[in-house]
């Protein structure tokens, strides 16, 4: 993908807290550090982020912020986003969260130049238009992409792949999901005005089983990502689909002494993690305003607990890995 027309591969990503990021390509396939990819107003793009103040009087911000000590706030802390420092109130709630967008360019809309898809973790898929030139980016307003007059869903985590899947001569859609299904939709529309008809499920859902039922094997996961590809060069396009999903690794028999160690181990913890959620409360309860002094004490405190708690646990055996496989579906020709 060439975002800017130079003649060089370059690469976009997307993020948990949702911005998107260009590196730029160079000879050899070389790529600059990341930018932050903005729109024609300069803004860090990340659709359906933002500050939401709710009915309530909550606030929730999704995307990348920072939490800052303050004097001169109620509670103690700031939060600043996208240059805005937002003060909260001490009697409502205010988090921030993130959007785990993953981004694809394509000439959507069959003007010639690079749009973006974006799916984001509630499922939905933006179309970001281009409205500059193929040399020259300029993204405009996010729009919902819409199945059937509604807002295009799939179960979380949406991981878009446009692609002609039919062989008509314009872009369908496949979507991966937070469930690990990957769904079709067709393009029943034309190349400059896409129109997608009702998802079609061409993978099932995966699983991510923790706990006494992780598996001791490999099996397909959840929160599938796609790319189309003539993975095994036979004419027809075939399915890559990422995921991510929990193992049981191999366990060593262990001796008695190593059993009693490991009971001890687990035992010093209980307590380094009650103290640590004390300090958690005591740090964001609206109900105790802490001094600058007070939050230092405390905040010195939890990474002295976390640093402990870390050198324990590495002289644990790992009893479950998280894992990201890739696994290849063959896609064969329809027998008539």
């Amino acid at each position: 993908m060439d975002l800017n027309g130079d003649g060089h591969v370059d690469l976009l990503s997307g993020s948990w807290p949702g911005e998107l990021y260009f590196f730029r390509g160079g000879p050899g396939r070389t790529f600059a550090d990341k930018e932050l990819l903005k729109n024609k107003q300069s803004r860090a793009i990340n659709p359906g982020g933002g500050v939401k103040r709710k009915d309530d009087g909550s606030i929730e911000i999704v995307g990348d912020c920072k939490w800052e000590e303050s004097d001169d706030s109620p509670t103690g802390w700031v939060v600043i986003y996208q240059g805005e420092r937002i003060v909260p109130n001490p009697d409502k709630q205010m988090f921030s969260t993130g959007n785990a967008t993953a981004v694809h360019a394509v000439d959507w809309d069959g003007d010639k130049d690079l749009d973006l898809l974006v799916g984001t973790i509630n499922g939905q898929v933006y179309f970001i238009p281009n409205e500059g030139t193929p040399t020259a980016s300029a993204f405009g307003k996010e729009q919902l992409l819409e199945v059937t007059s509604k807002p295009l869903r799939v179960a979380g985590d949406a991981g878009p792949f446009p692609f002609d899947w039919d062989g008509d001569g314009d872009l369908d859609l496949l979507v991966g999901g937070g469930d690990g299904a990957v769904s079709l939709f067709r393009n029943i529309g034309s190349p400059t005005e896409p129109q997608l008809a009702k998802a079609e499920q061409l993978i099932a859902p995966g699983d991510a089983e923790y706990g006494s039922k992780t598996p001791a094997k490999p099996t397909r996961g959840i929160r599938s990502k796609v790319c189309v590809t003539d993975w095994n060069g036979d004419g027809y396009p075939d399915l890559l689909v990422g995921d991510m999903a929990y193992l049981k690794p191999p366990m060593k028999d262990l001796t008695d002494a190593e059993k009693q160690q490991h009971e001890a181990i687990r035992e010093q913890l209980k307590p380094i993690e009650k103290r640590r959620r004390e300090i958690i409360e005591k740090i964001f309860s609206k109900d105790k305003i802490l001094n600058k002094a007070e939050r230092k004490t405390l905040s010195d405190e939890q990474k002295s607990l976390y640093e402990r708690r870390e050198k324990l646990q590495s002289q644990l055996p790992t009893e479950i890995e998280d894992h990201g496989w890739v696994w290849f579906f063959q896609r064969k020709p329809i027998r008539k």
